[in-house]
């Protein structure tokens, strides 16, 4: 996983777009280290892999970040997803959300949720093409944008 956040730091880096995660890879970040070491632990990672075993994906399906206002309902929330760049068009992220909405199905739960960077038009759309719909945003205190999303399932 922290393979994949690094070629997405490298690849936004690339693009001019570091309000997202920054500029400095993930695996040089202890604290990036110990929270996805978090995710792993707690049952809620999943991933993505070629039939090599390549990763190619990862989603991390738990709790809404305290940041993000509570749901008036028991939801699934998606803390993470990242996809690898060398493997755009293959619809990766896609199975990976189609997967959170299994989890939530079988959990019993209808509210998927997720949050994402609000100043990346595009990634806002790419949620909204796999079924989410704006539902509310956030500022952190750094100036960061949060739009979140939620998904009926």
């Amino acid at each position: 996983m922290l393979g994949l956040f690094d070629e997405a730091v490298d690849w936004l880096v690339a693009r001019g777009e570091t309000g997202q995660w920054g500029a400095e890879a993930f695996s040089s970040r202890e604290s990036a280290i110990f929270r996805i070491t978090e995710w792993a632990s707690a049952g809620g990672l999943w991933m993505a892999e070629t039939p090599d075993g390549t990763p190619v994906g990862a989603i991390v399906v738990g709790a809404r970040p305290p940041w993000v206002p509570a749901a008036d309902e028991p939801e699934r929330y998606v803390e993470a997803l990242v996809t690898s760049r060398r493997h755009a068009g293959q619809d990766v992220g896609g199975e990976l959300v189609r997967h959170a909405v299994e989890l939530a199905r079988a959990a019993g739960v209808s509210l998927l949720r997720v949050d994402c960077w609000g100043d990346a038009p595009g990634l806002v759309a790419w949620y909204e093409r796999q079924g989410f719909e704006r539902s509310g945003t956030f500022e952190l205190e750094d100036g960061w944008h949060g739009q979140i999303l939620s998904m009926r399932v």
